[in-house]
Order: structure tokens, then sequence, then C-alpha cells
């Protein structure tokens, strides 16, 4: 595991591309083979994908806070010329599958963490379809996502219980955002302001399940998360550099998420969590459950 973007970019000078620098790196910490490291990763990448074919639009959660969103959005897209359809809509609507899906107890990809599973998924299906890429190619990305949330987990956390929200749907998101820089071409120096710029765009976002579910605001804001990845990625394939260098960014994360009270990292106590809604609905379903 790289610790720093510094040292993952300088193991990328090699002549090998960005993924295989990161896969073989894996295979040194795992002993294993590179071909099974790829089966690996290419087995974690078949899973994104039947999880959004197999979502259901009529399922819900047990608590009946989330379910049928991503059916809704999706119906509302195709209705006609929308402001966010085509592929950011694409986006958005496999973000509320994969999330919703986590909600109604379906198997997903943690990726980073269940909370933010729906991130990566919405932004890798859509843009294997959007660029024409193969599946090989798709598995080679997800590498690079792997060595960010690495970084991001050696560095800092990718836990809303230690860092709050911006550790899980920030970090899917910076994940996804180098990820998608580097399937698109860019350089690694790209990847790297693609990463810093989406983990600035959710610097200090709070953890505040409602009633302590990964439901209400988690569900939704895994769009947030994904379609921030996509505009982080285009600004950096323009040439915009992040002022602040990735590695700081993470640092950053990590400052903001230790001064974050208690109530804001994953308690089901503050934010959202806090408010009238928020308890009215914590006390109905704990009276439900007696």
């Amino acid at each position: 595991m790289f610790h720093s973007f510094d040292e993952m970019l300088a193991a990328a000078k090699s002549d090998k591309p960005l993924w295989e620098v990161i896969r073989d790196e894996d295979c040194r910490e795992e002993a294993i083979s590179p071909e099974e490291s790829f089966r690996k990763m290419k087995a974690t990448y078949r899973v994104m994908r039947e999880t959004d074919k197999a979502y259901d639009p009529a399922a819900k959660s047990a608590s009946g806070l989330v379910g049928t969103d991503a059916g809704k959005l999706e119906k509302y897209l195709a209705s006609g010329q929308r402001l966010a359809g085509g592929f950011m809509g694409l986006v958005m609507v496999r973000a509320l599958r994969t999330a919703e899906s986590n909600a109604c107890m379906k198997r997903i990809v943690a990726a980073p963490t269940a909370g933010s599973c729906g991130v990566i998924p919405a932004v890798f299906l859509t843009a294997e379809e959007e660029l024409h890429k193969t599946e090989d190619e798709m598995t080679g990305a997800l590498y690079v996502a792997a060595a960010i949330g690495g970084i991001i987990a050696c560095r800092a956390s990718l836990a809303g219980a230690s860092g709050g929200c911006q550790a899980e749907i920030g970090s899917a998101s910076a994940m996804a955002a180098g990820a998608l820089t580097y399937l698109e071409g860019g350089t690694a120096e790209m990847v790297r302001d693609a990463t810093a710029m989406a983990l600035s765009g959710l610097l200090g976002l709070v953890c505040d399940p409602v009633a302590g579910l990964v439901e209400v605001p988690c569900v939704k804001r895994n769009v947030i998360g994904a379609v921030n990845a996509v505009t982080s990625s285009e600004m950096a394939l323009a040439g915009i550099q992040s002022r602040i260098p990735a590695d700081e960014v993470i640092d950053a994360m990590k400052s903001v998420g230790s001064m974050m009270h208690g109530d804001l990292r994953e308690s089901g106590i503050g934010g959202l969590a806090g408010t009238p809604t928020g308890r009215e609905i914590r006390e109905k379903l704990a009276g439900d459950g007696k």
C-alpha cells in the first residue's frame, strides 16, 4: 500500500501503466500472483454491475425510510429533455440504485464503505458505457481507485465514526474522481489533482444518520459524491490543478474529523439526526420495535 501520492507518483515513473504499478504493489503485499490479483479485482467489479442490474424499484428498506427513489429518478429523466439527463443523469440513478440496494440488504461492494457504496459503481458503470471501455480496462481503473482509498485510509480514515461522512462519501468521491481521470487518459498528476479537488469539495461533511441507520441522508449523499467525482475529474482533465496537494488535503480531512463533535460522527444524535423530524423518526422506529 502506498502511504502518499508522492510515493505513488514516484513509483508511476516506470514504463508500466499506473494500474499495473499499483497491482504489483498489491501482489507484493498480499503474496499473490498478478493473475490472481486481477481475477479478484475483476470479480469485485462484476459484483458492482450485478448489484446495479438487480435493483428492485419496488423494494423498500425495513424502516421504510428509503427505496424506490432510483426508479422515480429514472422515470423522471426519461420523460423528456432534462438539465441533468444523459451521462450525469444515469450516474445519479445508479448511485441511488446501489445505495438503496444496500439499505434493502442486497449484496453490494463496500467501496470504500457500505454507506458510500453507490459512488464508484455509478461513475464506473456509466463511464464504461460512455467511453466504450472493456471490462479489463475498468478493472485496471479500479486498482487506481483502490490505491487512492488506501492512501486515505493510511493517512486519515474511511470511517464515519472517526472522521465524519467526509471520510466515507468524500473518500469514495475522491477515489472515483481519480480513477475516472485515469480512465480518460489523464496523467498521474491529473489523477492526484482530481482526487484532491473531489475531497476538498466535501471537506467537513458530517456523519448524521437519522435513527442511526445508514439510510437518511446517506443514500442521497451517494448522488452528491458521484456527481462531485465527475466534475472534479473534468476539471483535472482540463488542466486545472488543486492548489493544495492531495496528501495535504487528506491530512486536513483527518484534522477536521478529529475536531468534529462526537454527535456529528455516526452517533445518530447531531446534525439531521438531531432535528425535530429526525428525532421523531427515531422515536417512532424505536416504538415500532417494542
